[in-house]
């Protein structure tokens, strides 16, 4: 029986290549239009506002998307709901990134009238140059490409392939033009693992007050043990006058204690055994900071002290991973 698979390997490289090859021509086109493009959206004081019906909506969707998560505040309207109420969503100073293949997709059409009248603008991006939707636009994006990957060159796929970096570029030049930081990124993604690392304080999970195992340099070892399991944090936190962190005895500091003194060393007071001077971290530091300062050191537990050295809180590692900052 004919192994049907047998060229499937060498199909998807090509296909890939095909795709591959219609990107790298398309930097040849890249001109004035694109820089009046980034230009109108930069400069407009309305948003951005994707259109496209089918393959290039889905497309535009994920360009909407995209813009908005870096800085650019963007939605997509689907051209068949737009005549049907959601045109209400397109204000003056607004701007439209109209997307169709063939620039001739009525829906798109019949928009640009209405937005027009409004004061909105039109950026499209087509394959047609010639189009109707072309030769109504304020700015045109050219699809050059010489066919689509589908083997009857019916099926969007170099096509879409090529929207979607445009789209990511004109984004990524945005956020460039606007200076938009990794902390911008993270306000706008609190849900993510990124959010979570620049937004949230050490403060917001510090533990505090009675969850803290506190003693002072002078109590006796075999008296402090206990606090390292009530409070269950593994540590010893060694305060002084004034609630100045002293030092820190961790639970592996106590093994290597004993195995190197023996248990007479239980007898110690535990300012003889202490580490002095831990690594510590401020309350406002980021929970970022705090995650590469135990990863760096090989350590789970941070002291939190104040600017003159009193102790606030501490944090455990356990208290970064459960809040998924990894």
């Amino acid at each position: 029986m004919e192994d049907i698979f047998i060229d499937v390997i060498s199909e998807i490289r090509s296909i890939l290549v095909h795709e591959s090859a219609a990107l790298s021509g398309l930097q040849e086109h890249i001109g004035d239009n694109y820089l009046q493009a980034v230009r109108m959206i930069h400069n407009s004081s309305g948003m951005l506002i994707v259109v496209g019906m089918g393959k290039s909506g889905l497309v535009g969707r994920k360009i909407a998307a995209t813009l908005s998560s870096l800085g650019t505040p963007s939605a997509f309207m689907h051209a068949s709901e737009a005549l049907h109420g959601d045109l209400g969503m397109i204000k003056p100073n607004d701007v439209l990134l109209m997307i169709s293949n063939s620039g001739k997709t009525r829906e798109l059409i019949e928009i640009i009238p209405y937005a027009k009248r409004i004061g909105a603008k039109i950026i499209a991006i087509t394959h047609n140059s010639d189009s109707e939707l072309a030769r109504t636009s304020d700015v045109v994006l050219p699809l050059v490409y010489a066919s689509e990957a589908c083997p009857f060159n019916l099926a969007p796929t170099t096509s879409t392939t090529m929207t979607l970096a445009i789209g990511d570029a004109i984004a990524i030049v945005l956020t460039k033009l606007k200076n938009f930081k990794p902390r911008d990124f993270a306000t706008l993604h609190p849900g993510g693992s990124l959010g979570r690392r620049l937004l949230i304080t050490v403060a917001d999970l510090m533990h505090t007050g009675d969850q803290l195992p506190l003693a002072s340099a002078d109590t006796p070892l075999i008296e402090a043990l206990p606090l390292m399991s009530q409070k269950k944090l593994g540590t010893i936190l060694i305060t002084g006058a004034g609630g100045t962190l002293l030092g820190i005895l961790t639970d592996g500091d106590l093994r290597r204690i004993l195995c190197r003194l023996g248990a007479d060393s239980i007898k110690a007071r535990i300012g003889e055994v202490m580490t002095v001077n831990p690594r510590r971290i401020s309350p406002e530091k980021l929970c970022e900071e705090a995650i590469n300062i135990m990863e760096s050191h090989k350590i789970t537990t941070l002291p939190v002290v104040t600017a003159e050295g009193v102790l606030m809180g501490v944090i455990h590692l356990h208290d970064l991973l459960k809040a998924k900052i990894y």
